[in-house]
């Protein structure tokens, strides 16, 4: 393995670095970006009975605002629903701006390792065979080593290339689709949550495993 990643030159070297980032980014972001931690089913029918309950103090707002990033959101909503409809969904897409970005972390690098490991490759290539044709011009064409060197030296960095990159592109598509899909359930979310606190509509916690529907009250205003 080290003979042929010596004879791919000086390019393997950003090559695998490249890689080693990219795993990295993979792990990190599949653990991220699960459901389960991100937008917790049921959680918007437990801060609901808080609500009808008397119980939404501080201490549960704190305790929401740390668990999950759609808790974020919510606890953002419910500390300014006092200050009516405007106010909440002004400072629920202040949130939800900051947890998007913290969603989409690292998917840059990952798209940009996607984009240039390719390009790494290409730069052997035209190394490999500017080796290939130097020797031609200095040993004729008699030499089948360092020919065959120059070569190698290309097909390596190329192959190499494309390994990194074309694993790096599906995950980053994959993340990308990830993220958006997360986003349209905390939305709805959120949404829902402005309906019960400052409406008066009857809302479907699915969410929460009974499909009960609760209508918002006018008390809720002052929650």
């Amino acid at each position: 393995m080290w003979e042929l990643i010596s004879s791919g030159g000086w390019l393997m070297a950003p090559i695998i670095l490249s890689s080693v980032i990219a795993v990295a980014i993979v792990f990190e972001r599949l653990w991220v970006l699960r459901a389960a931690r991100v937008a917790p089913a049921g959680l918007l029918g437990q801060v609901w009975q808080w609500v009808r309950e008397g119980q939404l103090d501080a201490a549960k707002l704190k305790t929401l605002r740390a668990d999950s990033p759609l808790g974020e959101i919510l606890a953002a909503g419910l500390a300014n629903s006092r200050h009516g409809r405007d106010i909440m969904k002004e400072c629920i897409q202040e949130a939800a701006g900051k947890v998007v970005h913290e969603l989409e972390r690292y998917l840059n690098t990952l798209g940009t390792i996607a984009a240039i490991t390719p390009l790494l490759g290409l730069l052997g290539t035209v190394i490999g065979m500017i080796d290939v044709f130097s020797a031609i011009m200095v040993q004729g064409t008699g030499n089948t080593g360092v020919l065959a060197g120059g070569i190698s030296k290309a097909l390596i960095t190329t192959a190499a290339g494309l390994t990194v990159a074309i694993p790096a592109v599906f995950f980053h598509r994959f993340f990308v689709r990830r993220v958006d899909e997360l986003v349209v359930t905390m939305e709805q979310e959120a949404t829902k949550l402005v309906e019960v606190v400052l409406g008066n509509r009857e809302v479907d916690f699915n969410g929460n495993g009974s499909g009960r529907k609760v209508a918002a009250v006018a008390s809720a205003r002052g929650a």
